[in-house]
């Protein structure tokens, strides 16, 4: 989905008024907006930086929610219940940069037998990846090649991330892609 500039301001005031809502102990309640569009089942990851470095990331792989409260529900997650850090603070809102991704449904690989029939089908800087086998799940979005532009480095750190030591004869591979969307804590109304 791509979003005209009102929808843009829109949801990432929404991300602010979600985690200042969350600096005082509020979790997100059902939100609606007057843009249909935004109101439509979506899917999508909200990132928060500062100085370039993770502070949070969570989302949504598939559409389950209407965008919007998918949108506020993954920002205060991002913000204060990523497991890999602590609670945002109100000095660390203010330094934080926002990306929020809107996922396009994840398609299936067909023919990823092997990591490197996987490899010949991936295109960096483009696809969001999910791999998993019987016990383990993990995903990419297409941001992370910024850190790892090497197709087999993307691929062994992605099956690190998800717990596994080798690749899988029960390997599933769906790649998915995103339009995403940044802005600076001080520059959102």
């Amino acid at each position: 989905m791509k979003l005209n500039t009102d929808q843009e301001s829109e949801l990432f005031s929404l991300v602010k008024q979600t985690i200042l809502d969350g600096l005082k102990g509020v979790t997100p309640q059902e939100v609606m907006s007057d843009d249909d569009a935004l109101n439509q089942l979506g899917a999508c990851f909200v990132t928060l930086t500062i100085d370039k470095q993770l502070r949070g990331c969570i989302g949504s792989l598939q559409a389950h929610l209407p965008l919007i409260q998918d949108v506020a529900n993954n920002a205060y997650k991002a913000a204060f219940q990523d497991p890999r850090f602590p609670p945002l603070t109100e000095g660390e809102a203010e330094e934080i940069d926002i990306e929020v991704s809107i996922l396009t449904a994840p398609e299936i690989i067909a023919g990823c037998s092997s990591k490197e029939a996987l490899l010949a089908q991936l295109t960096p800087f483009e696809d969001g990846l999910v791999i998993s086998d019987e016990r383990h799940r993990a995903t990419y979005l297409p941001s992370v090649w910024k850190q790892l532009p090497d197709k087999n480095a993307f691929v062994d750190n992605l099956m690190l991330k998800a717990g596994m030591t080798h690749w899988s004869e029960n390997m599933r591979c769906e790649r998915y892609h995103v339009q995403a969307y940044e802005a600076f804590w001080g520059d959102i109304d």
